[in-house]
């Protein structure tokens, strides 16, 4: 069975950070950062407030997964409060990291609907709420491992209805979506990605894009972009990076990205370096 998640995280890594474990008590107000949030909730009643309205209660153990900043407000009893464990993800090139991009505002889900985490989650509540030694470099490891559990979930039972998660679930075009995340420099052609589908050039493109939201032409060049991103960020020059995502020269390469990003590479990551 293909690793529909492998390439995605070998090219555009994610680091959980945890910042909080134990009781939030009252009114606890969560900052918009230049990162995602996962919190898990172990016990307690709570309500999440989003820009001044309640827009759920959670009453059972809960995950909520911001996969772009967003603040957020936590209300529970004063005195008893609510139990959490909180992690920051940070997310390689923030907001356009495919992932981050490609999901929701926020998730919340009860804990049990996580499948197969039961273990993790109960190793994290244990180190949650203990002074071993080592404890928050492993809490850092296990809230990593949740989120790669919450993305499982989600494409198992088809939660994200448009997107690249809503095509990782499709039985089909999962298929051509990883050949691509995986031989971005391949010259692929419609007939060549709807045979990988296993479906008529014509089935494919329509299902392509009902379930992605652009074609197959252009969700190839913006994977091919990101690429590139990713490695400007890293320092490499634009000559090596030509050949290894599909457009043969550096020319081709700076044509493509300023089609797609509305400036030149070397604008860009001015522009980036500046912020």
């Amino acid at each position: 069975m293909i690793d529909r998640l492998e390439t995605l995280f070998e090219r555009f890594s994610v680091s959980a950070r945890v910042f909080h474990t134990g009781a939030l008590c009252g009114i606890t107000d969560v900052a918009a950062e230049d990162t995602g949030q996962l919190h898990l909730l172990r016990n307690g009643e709570v309500a999440v407030v989003h820009d001044g309205q309640t827009a759920l209660r959670l009453r059972e153990p809960s995950v909520l997964l911001y996969p772009r900043p967003m603040a957020h407000r936590f209300v529970s009893d004063p005195e008893r409060g609510a139990d959490f464990a909180c992690a920051q993800l940070r997310f390689e090139c923030g907001v356009s990291h495919p992932i981050a991009a490609a999901l929701p505002a926020f998730i919340c889900m009860p804990l049990n609907q996580v499948e197969g985490a039961e273990g993790v989650l109960a190793l994290i509540f244990d180190e949650a709420f203990s002074q071993r030694c080592g404890r928050k470099a492993l809490l850092d490891r296990l809230f990593e491992v949740v989120l790669i559990q919450i993305l499982r979930c989600l494409m198992e039972h088809g939660e994200v209805k448009v997107g690249l998660l809503a095509g990782l679930s499709h039985q089909r075009l999962r298929h051509a979506l990883v050949a691509m995340h995986e031989d971005p420099a391949q010259a692929w052609t419609l007939e060549g990605l709807a045979a990988r589908a296993g479906m008529s050039r014509s089935v494919f493109a329509t299902t392509f894009h009902e379930a992605i939201g652009v074609t197959p032409g252009q969700y190839l060049q913006s994977w091919r972009i990101s690429l590139v991103q990713s490695a400007i960020r890293r320092g490499q020059p634009l000559k090596l990076i030509s050949d290894e995502v599909g457009y043969g020269s550096e020319a081709a390469l700076s044509r493509a990205f300023k089609a797609q990003t509305g400036m030149s590479p070397r604008d860009w990551k001015n522009r980036k370096s500046a912020m």
